[in-house]
């Protein structure tokens, strides 16, 4: 279980996150993602300048009145998100309202689920498409005061969304989260030297290993492997914290599928 990476976040070139970045499929050279072999996270800054960070957050409270609920209002969503919905009993409304779920994310933050797979592709060299009858990428609202403010998220691994067959040969599966909005203070993300083994919970001995918090910046991401155990940090304040999350599982070589 313990994997002995490197407890650091390596810093990539904020250029990565343009959109001409994933033009061409694939590219010569070790793709960024390949640096998970060896680190914690990446880091990717200015996925979105300051102007289409505003728009995006303002977006979202405008459209106040779409979000999903989500665990009795400890946190909400604009898309379905996958687990949130499986661990409610609710897989089925999630498949239902995909197509619905993806056309309330782009009248309301135009472009948004477009970048997010541009991002992917970046990152992994290769080809980045939706994944057949699930959400496209989404946003994640934290609300100050709430439980996941108060205590801090579930410690867990995004092993959620993929399948059998992924899952028993270790394919690869990231998880990227742009921050739209930080919380006041904190909100970051403790990672731990523990890799999914099969187990959702790896029990007190592989989290008594001493974490990496990594932080968060404006419009800027985080790149984790899907597999690496991971908690998102309490955070004080009136402010909310809200992201914007791409999964994307690697069905075949350079061909990554995404989803929310």
């Amino acid at each position: 279980m313990p994997t002995a990476r490197r407890a650091s976040v390596r810093r990539l070139d904020p250029h990565l996150g343009s959109p001409a970045s994933s033009s061409s499929y694939p590219r010569a050279g070790d793709p960024p993602v390949d640096a998970l072999e060896r680190h914690f996270a990446l880091e990717l800054p200015r996925v979105f300048s300051e102007a289409e960070r505003a728009a995006l957050v303002a977006g979202v409270h405008a459209a106040r009145d779409e979000w999903t609920a989500d665990f009795d209002g400890e946190q909400f969503s604009l898309g379905r998100a996958f687990y949130t919905h499986l661990e409610q009993g609710r897989s089925r409304l999630y498949f239902a309202d995909a197509a619905a779920s993806d056309a309330r994310v782009e009248r309301r933050l135009p472009g948004l689920q477009r970048r997010m797979r541009e991002l992917v592709a970046a990152l992994t060299g290769g080809l980045a498409q939706p994944r057949r009858g699930f959400c496209g990428p989404g946003v994640h609202i934290f609300p100050a005061g709430e439980k996941v403010a108060r205590e801090g998220g579930v410690v867990h691994f995004d092993t959620e969304g993929l399948s059998d067959y992924h899952l028993s040969r270790r394919l690869r599966a990231i998880t990227v989260v742009v921050m739209l909005d930080l919380p006041d203070a904190d909100g970051g993300l403790k990672l731990w030297d523990v890799l999914y083994d099969g187990r959702d919970d790896p029990g007190d001995e592989a989290r008594s290993a001493r974490p990496l918090i990594a932080g968060y910046s404006p419009g800027g991401a985080l790149v984790i492997d899907s597999y690496r155990l991971h908690q998102i940090q309490p955070f004080p304040g009136d402010r909310d914290r809200i992201s914007a999350t791409v999964h994307a599982a690697e069905i075949d070589r350079d061909r990554w599928e995404t989803w929310f």
